[in-house]
């Protein structure tokens, strides 16, 4: 460049902002920043304060669901419980008709002696009737009631493996009939039979209510 604009020697003149300028921008900054935290402090007081309530009402709610759940499954066990026992009769209280329906003799009277020993009380004892006589290929039959198909003739299941279990027009459940059958050899050994017997008497707990996080 030449003329009046020339420049000499060896230093050139550097540009700068003004300091006024880099001030005001610091400021905004500044603003801009303090009021973020200031907003963000404000939101989580409101989370504390709210969210603190929230969380005391699920967990009554919680808690008391989870009671109610335990106090009906508590009563559903009970109840199970006094079913399952007041259903099974002992044998003492059932009457038993022994009935032969097999070509064999004696066979009535030597499996009512047995059932006898066993606690039952004997009714009938003699040949099978014509609808059952050599009818029954099993071990055998037992005949009684619709009240008695789930309580007395389980019972009385115990001691004759394999048997069949028939409902009839009877009146009264505690009196049944044990029908031998062509494949009968003898009853259950006692010792098995009291096994299964127990095992009746015994009630089944409920299944417990599967545990969840509220």
């Amino acid at each position: 460049m030449g003329g009046q604009y020339r420049i000499t020697g060896d230093k050139y003149p550097r540009m700068r902002r003004p300091r006024g300028r880099r001030r005001l921008a610091f400021l905004v900054v500044a603003s801009v920043t303090a009021l973020g935290l200031i907003g963000w402090g404000t939101l989580q007081l409101i989370d504390v304060f709210t969210g603190g309530d929230k969380a005391s009402a699920s967990s009554a709610a919680c808690k008391k669901k989870t009671g109610a759940a335990a106090e009906a499954t508590s009563a559903a066990r009970t109840s199970t419980t006094s079913a399952a026992v007041g259903a099974v009769p002992e044998p003492g209280r059932i009457t038993v008709n022994v009935l032969n329906a097999t070509p064999r003799g004696g066979l009535a009277k030597k499996t009512a002696d047995e059932l006898k020993k066993r606690g039952f009380r004997i009714g009938d004892v003699g040949n099978a009737t014509a609808a059952y006589d050599k009818k029954v290929k099993g071990p055998g039959l037992l005949l009684g009631s619709k009240a008695a198909y789930a309580t007395v003739l389980r019972v009385l299941g115990t001691q004759l493996s394999g048997a069949e279990l028939k409902t009839d027009g009877r009146a009264k459940a505690t009196e049944v009939d044990l029908i031998i059958g062509t494949a009968f050899t003898s009853l259950t050994k006692k010792a098995d039979a009291d096994k299964a017997l127990a095992a009746l008497a015994q009630p089944t707990p409920a299944p417990s209510a599967s545990k969840k996080s509220c």
